[in-house]
């Protein structure tokens, strides 16, 4: 028992030097659940900063990082022992069914099977911006299905200078990190893997309650790494925060990712096409899904 307490110390310890040299150096370490290690004390305005600083030591740690909050969980906390995570078996077949699953097909926007009837269409015209875009919309045929609607006047938009720069002023901060989050308490958990996938194990989110959407999860977060470079930041519940790396360009990249975030993340208040006009200017992406 005395080996096993001191391999578990020596554990932190190898952590905790790594953090030397770092905004990480000084802040308070210990055990969290399920084989996770705890950071505490983080400043919140300084959290994406302290988050990369623990991402660029992913390849030495081993432990790929999230900020957690305590403020709406107080089992986030550190612990005087270690309490066991899934072994290594378990977590591969995590890994493993998620590859294998179909996200796409569970996490998809209420309203794409919507009818724009010709008393709605004004509504979805302006979307939350306000910028009117129903000139764009005067030949179209209804009703019809909003995800067609959508993409015309996306595509519409596109060609006007002046009509894309109002919208993309009034949207652009939707990609950026001013709008995210922060709450009260935050701390840094740096998960017993670097897998993408076999992360979401850890993941704490309303859109994932049950180890099949933990399992869906984990796929989108793979394959957002894959095409976006997009890296998990933050999740705090209802709410996950990612910092971006390569951009989608305008047109089919952009609408593509906007429909795959707009389906993980149904509380976000822009409509498809305000997202898509968002996403090429930004690179920090933000996900609500509440009750």
């Amino acid at each position: 028992m005395i080996g096993k307490a001191a391999t578990v110390r020596d554990d932190l310890d190898q952590v905790e030097a790594t953090f030397l040299g770092t905004p990480l150096a000084g802040l308070p370490i210990g055990h969290g659940p399920s084989g996770t290690v705890l950071v505490a004390d983080v400043d919140p305005d300084r959290l994406h900063e302290i988050w990369q600083a623990a991402d660029a030591l992913v390849p030495v740690t081993g432990r790929r990082p999230v900020m957690v909050t305590d403020d709406f969980d107080d089992t986030l906390t550190i612990r005087p022992e270690p309490e066991q995570g899934p072994s290594e078996s378990e977590l591969r077949a995590f890994a493993e069914a998620a590859a294998s699953s179909e996200p796409w097909l569970t996490y998809r926007h209420h309203s794409e099977d919507h009818q724009v009837d010709e008393d709605e269409i004004e509504f979805y015209a302006r979307g939350t911006t306000g910028v009117d875009l129903t000139a764009l919309a005067s030949d179209v045929v209804l009703p019809t299905p909003l995800p067609v609607l959508e993409r015309m006047l996306y595509d519409r938009l596109l060609t006007d200078a002046d009509l894309h720069a109002q919208v993309l002023g009034k949207v652009r901060l939707v990609t950026q990190t001013d709008y995210w989050y922060a709450p009260d308490s935050v701390l840094l958990m740096l998960l017993p893997t670097s897998d993408v996938r076999g992360s979401a194990y850890w993941v704490d989110f309303y859109g994932a309650l049950d180890l099949e959407d933990q399992q869906r999860l984990g796929e989108v977060l793979e394959q957002w790494r894959h095409r976006w470079d997009a890296r998990l930041v933050a999740s705090w519940g209802t709410m996950l925060q990612f910092q971006v790396g390569r951009r989608p360009t305008p047109g089919d990249e952009a609408w593509a990712a906007a429909g795959q975030l707009k389906a993980l993340a149904p509380n976000l208040e822009l409509s498809r096409w305000e997202v898509a006009v968002a996403l090429p200017a930004g690179d920090a992406w933000f996900v609500h899904n509440r009750p």
